[in-house]
């Protein structure tokens, strides 16, 4: 099954993830299938925390691609993000 899920890049101390379309068999920080976005939890000023490429998102789950808690409550606060811009 393919998954949509989050894969832990960055120092010790200094999370940065990115959201990544995998085969959900694969460890966590193995090879993806696709880089759809990133997840900055601790940004700073004026850096960006919430990166995502909807309409990959939308192609992916279209397609059968589940997505993890953490990246359905990502995806929904930037889309309503999106929507009050």
């Amino acid at each position: 099954m393919v998954t949509i899920r989050l894969t832990r890049r960055g120092g010790k101390n200094a999370p940065f993830y990115h959201v990544v379309v995998t085969d959900s068999r694969k460890r966590q920080g193995g090879t993806a299938l696709e880089q759809v976005g990133y997840f900055n939890p601790v940004a700073r000023r004026n850096d960006k925390k919430l990166e995502l490429n909807l309409a990959r998102i939308d192609h992916w789950t279209q397609t059968g691609a589940q997505m993890s808690e953490r990246v359905s409550t990502l995806v929904k606060a930037f889309r309503k993000q999106a929507t009050a811009a």
